[in-house]
C-alpha cells in the first residue's frame, strides 16, 4: 500500500492514523520465502513535528510459517512489530544520502509493505525451532528423531584415534 506524504509534510502538527495489513502472501528473505499466515492490523501514525520532519510511528502483530531449522516441521512464528522512524524532507528530495535506510519511501510516497518487510527482517529470529528440545532428523535414514529412535547405528569414531587404528591393525596377529 503506498500513502502520499504530500498532505502530511505541507501542514505543521497535522497528524494522520492508518490501520494497514501487510498485503504480500507470503515474505521473501535469502532463507527462502515463507506464509504469512496473520497479516495485522497494524497501526501506523504519521505525525508532522515541524517545519518539513516527519515522524513515523507503528505497532502490530504477524504470523508467518517456517521450517524448523533441525527436524523440518511446519512452524508458525508471531513478529511483533514496533517502530518509531524520523523522516526529514531532505531525505525525501535527496534519496542518494540514506538510500538504505529509507528504502521504503519513493519520492513522497510511503510504501507500507516495505517498510513492515523490514521490521519483519528486523524481528526475524536467529533459530526457528518447533520446540526447545528438538531432536533433529537422523543423519543417516532422515527420519524425525522427535517421533522415536531410527534404530540407525550413530556410532562415529573419533578421527583422532584413526592413528592408533592403523598400528593396531597393523600389528593384528592373525
Amino acid at each position: 500500500m503506498l500513502l502520499n506524504l504530500t498532505d502530511i509534510l505541507s501542514n505543521e502538527g497535522k497528524v494522520e492514523d492508518f490501520t494497514i495489513t501487510y498485503s504480500p502472501a507470503f515474505y521473501k528473505k535469502a532463507g527462502g520465502q515463507f506464509k504469512v499466515l496473520e497479516n495485522g492490523p497494524i497501526s501506523l501514525k504519521l505525525s508532522n513535528t515541524g517545519k518539513g520532519k516527519l515522524e513515523l510511528t507503528g505497532e502490530g502483530k504477524l504470523l508467518l510459517q517456517a521450517r524448523c531449522d533441525r527436524c523440518l516441521t511446519r512452524v508458525d512464528i508471531p513478529i511483533s512489530i514496533s517502530f518509531d522512524e524520523q523522516i526529514s524532507e531532505e531525505c525525501i528530495q535527496n534519496p542518494t544520502e540514506d538510500a538504505d535506510e529509507f528504502s521504503y519511501l519513493d519520492g513522497y510516497s510511503l510504501d507500507t509493505d516495505i517498510l513492515i518487510g523490514n521490521e519483519i527482517l528486523i524481528n526475524w529470529p536467529v533459530k526457528i525451532l518447533c520446540k526447545e528440545d528438538c531432536k533433529g532428523i537422523c543423519p543417516k535414514c532422515g527420519r524425525d528423531l522427535n517421533q522415536g529412535d531410527c534404530g540407525c547405528d550413530t556410532f562415529e569414531p573419533d578421527p583422532r584415534m584413526a592413528v592408533l587404528k592403523d598400528i593396531f591393525i597393523a600389528n593384528k596377529e592373525v
